[in-house]
């Protein structure tokens, strides 16, 4: 149920400005009240569901302010992650990344968007965590559901997915180079294309 709920916030089956009651979601997903409690009470809790006294629940929404300090947050983590990785990556380390690309052309080439994004955290996660940055790990971590919301924005945009994975390649050549300057620039880029197109898509 969590997951099935968790689908319909994240892909438009629950409109990002309407209101609704545990009994109404109940009715429209033809189930029980219980199931759909307790799955509510775990999206309320990861951030992607917020309570309304006295009306209902209603979707997450993202502020600009939080998207920038969201991208400002990433920007400085990933920066220091890439530069690290420049001096120490081996050849089995960019090779996970290079799966993860393929995988993700998988996923584009399946049109397949939540399995898309869910690559994207890993690929970025893996930065981090192949710099050994143990708690920048946790914190993109605790991150993920809001920084889904917004890739899953992203990404709607016609195009968006190929150029992700262009902008993860140059990364990757970056890295393999041992360039922390072009590594650098490489994921400025690329989390800057992504602030880009998010504000697009919110102004269209």
């Amino acid at each position: 149920m969590y997951k099935q709920i968790k689908k319909a916030i994240l892909f438009g089956g629950i409109a990002s400005d309407e209101i609704f009651t545990e009994v109404q979601l109940a009715e429209r997903l033809n189930t029980s009240r219980t199931p759909v409690r307790a799955a509510i009470q775990d999206l309320v809790k990861d951030g992607l569901l917020v309570s309304i006294p006295r009306k209902g629940l209603t979707v997450r929404k993202i502020t600009p302010e939080e998207q920038d300090e969201i991208f400002l947050l990433r920007s400085a983590i990933e920066v220091e992650s890439v530069k690290k990785l420049t001096q120490e990556i081996t050849t089995p380390e960019q090779l996970r990344l290079l799966k993860l690309i393929l995988k993700q052309q998988e996923a584009l080439q399946n049109d397949d968007a939540i399995s898309f994004i869910r690559l994207d955290h890993d690929f970025h996660l893996s930065l981090t965590r192949l710099a050994n940055f143990t708690i920048i790990e946790q914190v993109l971590n605790n991150l993920h559901n809001l920084t889904q919301l917004m890739g899953l924005k992203a990404v709607s945009k016609h195009g968006r997915m190929k150029n992700v994975l262009m902008e993860h390649n140059q990364i990757i050549q970056a890295l393999e180079e041992k360039n922390p300057e072009l590594a650098s620039q490489a994921i400025l880029n690329h989390l800057e294309k992504t602030k880009e197109t998010l504000i697009i898509v919110d102004n269209s």
